[in-house]
């Protein structure tokens, strides 16, 4: 066994564990995501604590995938004693059916494979599992390796904190941070016997946490870009809790080229224009930076599952298969200077929340 201290690669804030011990309503969720631009396919794996004092009415634990084709497959752990987080490091896990009565803990990855049957384990560096629907039969095995490449700020720098210095103070509900804009993944996802080799492809992590999800959000992300490898984009924005008010936020955040480009509340002026399905407008500007960008869907995407304040429930719509069309330009001097024109037709595009039912527009 090796300990999770093993794995301080390119922590940025917040990748520890939060809860305190305490009895509040608590969640805490984690997203890895791998790209396969060979065969146009994403995976997209979403672990989750619930109250994990235990004993609560949503007590436990849950894996979801979204696969080949946005295909879908999620199972619950309702064990809160075999889940184990670093509250120091990003390092977690969840054993479900296992051979081992031993207090959980990271296993070396051929040990997991042998000694835990249903279960997945986490870190900065890796991402192995194995979950099955036994209604269904359809399963996901999962093994690779990640060599993280962007944090959340500049590739040199110190990284930041995603909802700024005030997300270290728990004021907001939930909390959010990208654990790494952008790595390289080597490994193996076995997807329903349908098994997906890929070396050096484009990854990616960020977690939430706190009592529930906003009221309602849009998510947009991608590291996968035709012929821009060094191109990592997260947006997103949200209706969310801040202490006794609600308040309506969003971001673009950009790595590119050893940089990072920022686009906040606190610095820059976020616009969005978000239909209830099949249309992402955003646009940023600041004093130096100016960012559009536009995602699209013809597919339906799935449901997928977040923690509520009524535990975990189907409250949000994916797909892996967006397309996208960013446009970088600099602003300072006479005339803008664009920096960036890059597309993909594999891009992450989510809704959550309540009143879709028409289109949601910054004011």
């Amino acid at each position: 066994m090796r300990s999770p201290t093993m794995f301080k690669t390119l922590q940025t804030p917040h990748s520890g564990y939060h809860w305190d011990g305490s009895s509040r309503r608590f969640f805490e969720g984690w997203y890895y995501r791998v790209t396969l631009p060979d065969c146009g396919q994403t995976f997209a794996f979403m672990y989750s604590i619930e109250d994990p004092i235990g004993g609560k009415a949503y007590s436990g634990g849950a894996a979801q995938v979204l696969g080949a084709d946005d295909e879908y497959i999620c199972r619950t752990f309702p064990d809160v004693n075999k889940f184990w987080a670093s509250p120091d490091v990003l390092a977690l896990g969840h054993w479900g059916e296992t051979n081992l009565n031993t207090k959980p803990i990271y296993l070396l990855p051929a040990e997991f494979e042998r000694h835990v049957q249903q279960g997945y384990q986490a870190t900065a560096t890796i991402n192995q599992g194995i979950i099955a629907d036994p209604a269904t039969g359809n399963y996901c095995r999962w093994r690779y390796e990640i060599q993280p490449i962007y944090g959340w700020g500049n590739q040199d720098g110190i990284q930041q904190s995603t909802a700024g210095w005030l997300s270290f103070l728990q004021i907001f509900e939930p909390g959010w941070q990208i654990l790494m804009a952008h790595g390289l993944a080597t490994g193996w996802i076995d997807w329903n016997g349908k098994i997906y080799q890929f070396q050096n492809a484009p990854a990616y992590g960020e977690k939430n946490w706190g009592g529930a999800f906003p009221e309602k959000w849009f998510w947009l992300n991608c590291n996968s870009f035709d012929g821009e490898p060094d191109l990592a984009l997260t947006a997103g924005g949200g209706r969310r809790g801040v202490l006794w008010w609600m308040e309506s936020v969003a971001m673009i955040g950009l790595h590119y080229q050893g940089k990072f480009y920022e686009f906040v509340p606190w610095n820059s002026k976020v616009e969005w224009n978000i239909q209830p399905w099949g249309r992402w407008q955003m646009k940023a500007k600041n004093l130096d930076y100016e960012v559009e960008l536009t995602g699209t869907t013809h597919l339906p995407g799935t449901d997928l599952r977040a923690p509520t304040v009524q535990g975990l429930q189907y409250c949000c719509r994916d797909t892996m298969q967006g397309k996208l069309d960013v446009e970088l330009r600099q602003i300072r001097g006479k005339n803008p200077l664009v920096i960036l024109k890059a597309h993909s037709y594999l891009c992450g595009l989510e809704i959550g929340g309540d009143s879709w039912s028409n289109s949601w527009q910054s004011s």
